[in-house]
């Protein structure tokens, strides 16, 4: 694995909180090698429950199409094969690690990957964006799309350009040949301010 070897992914859920009971209805990732997209996984799922309204009509996802999809249990079995050991990458991404881990739970697995968190990442690195949803980043830097978001594959696919974009930023502003997976992690943990006397010290 180089240093640009990462899945970027993306939970739809039923609600916010895995420990009020909410569980994901539909996963979406991307596998990033060198910075390119190479391989993708987008699945819905079955949380076993209806969902709310306010659920199908933010997502766009129905709760015919849940039914009709397979157990979440299922999907996270393949899911887990997709992902290996791979470093992860979420927008917000407490939010879906807390749900990744719940879902390893109900099949008896355990999360060692590390996650980054492309939204704290971006306040470090585009400071000036009016805010920092995935939305207003992908119209700030320019990155094409098709106006999808709340969809999994699609939001995954977006972060997973913008993870890009960031790590060329930082090679383009700071003159570094590489920017590896533990350096984004540090940049999501120091504070605003600091972010860029900390790159500085990287070249």
């Amino acid at each position: 694995m180089g240093n640009y070897s990462v899945i970027v992914l993306d939970f739809e859920t039923t609600g916010l909180s895995p420990k009020h009971g909410d569980r994901a209805i539909e996963i979406g990732a991307v596998l990033i090698e060198n910075n390119r997209t190479v391989k993708s996984f987008q699945k819905l799922m079955n949380p076993g429950f209806r969902i709310s309204s306010f659920i199908e009509s933010y997502t766009g996802i129905s709760n015919s199409m849940v039914e009709a999809a397979a157990p979440c249990e299922e999907v996270m079995e393949q899911f887990a094969g997709f992902v290996g050991d791979y470093p992860l990458v979420a927008h917000n991404a407490s939010f879906d690690a807390r749900f990744l881990d719940a879902e390893f739970q109900f099949i008896g697995k355990t999360r060692a990957n590390p996650i980054a968190c492309s939204m704290l990442a971006s306040r470090r690195i585009y400071p000036h964006a009016y805010n920092h949803k995935l939305g207003t980043l992908v119209e700030y830097c320019g990155i094409e799309n098709d106006g999808t978001f709340h969809r999994a594959l699609a939001d995954a696919e977006m972060t997973g350009h913008l993870w890009i974009s960031m790590i060329e930023e930082i090679k383009r502003n700071y003159g570094l040949e590489n920017v590896p997976f533990e350096l984004m992690q540090k940049i999501s943990k120091i504070s605003s301010a600091k972010a860029s006397t900390f790159l500085q010290r990287q070249q």
